[in-house]
């Protein structure tokens, strides 16, 4: 597969973020979890415990000087589930991965459906679009693309959700794109994320909006 490609079947991508998180991400970039843990300067047992264990809620975090951050909760993958499903790694190490990544939908129906989830749908968040291409074309060698939610175990069992690994990942010119597509169509690819930290995204940000559910009821910023 190629960067172009990716671009033609899927122009946009979205990220769903805390609401009111959007002066901060112009600010500071779109920060990994571990990313946003190096910037507050998190270490010893609260980061091991942020960083490489199941988060069933949100969690706050401070620093004198940059003030307060939420870390999203990691709900719809139980650490019982995971441990089921994993390959080749620990549960530990599985969420250590996914923390050190920034993601975003590749389709617009995944976002609705994250945000429709029970566990959310009654919250306001808020949802950045952004532009494929130039994003792509700047991050091609930090980006990964998924075939699966990485981060959920949908079916909440073992024996029905889709087994992960580190090779769940996959960099662009390695991904199966051709073989994906006769058989998974627009899901062809789930998920696209990149290394660490996006420090720039506001480059290629084309939207901010706060949702409800399937609502977007508020338009905070556009190109």
């Amino acid at each position: 597969m190629n960067v172009d490609d990716i671009a033609r079947y899927y122009p946009k991508l979205y990220h769903m973020a805390e609401s009111g998180s959007w002066p901060s991400i112009k600010k500071h970039g779109l920060l990994s979890t571990t990313a946003l843990l190096d910037f507050y300067q998190i270490e010893g047992q609260e980061r091991l415990i942020i960083e490489s264990q199941w988060r069933p809620e949100s969690v706050k975090i401070n620093h004198p000087i940059h003030g307060s951050a939420v870390i999203r909760d990691q709900k719809p993958l139980p650490e019982k589930t995971l441990t089921e499903i994993v390959d080749g790694m620990t549960a530990s190490e599985y969420y250590k991965l996914l923390n050190s990544k920034t993601f975003f939908w590749v389709r617009r129906e995944r976002l609705e459906g994250l945000l429709n989830a029970r566990a959310y749908q009654n919250r306001k968040h808020t949802v950045l679009t952004l532009d494929t291409k130039s994003l792509v074309d700047k991050y091609r060698d930090q980006i990964w693309l998924s075939s699966i939610n990485s981060g959920a175990a949908i079916y909440g069992s073992g024996r029905n959700a889709s087994r992960r690994s580190v090779n769940t990942f996959k960099r662009i010119s390695e991904y199966p794109f051709d073989e994906l597509i006769k058989r998974k169509k627009e899901e062809t690819i789930v998920e696209l994320s990149v290394d660490y930290a996006v420090k720039d995204v506001s480059n290629y940000v084309t939207k901010v909006e706060d949702w409800i559910g399937y609502n977007p009821i508020e338009t905070i910023w556009s190109k």
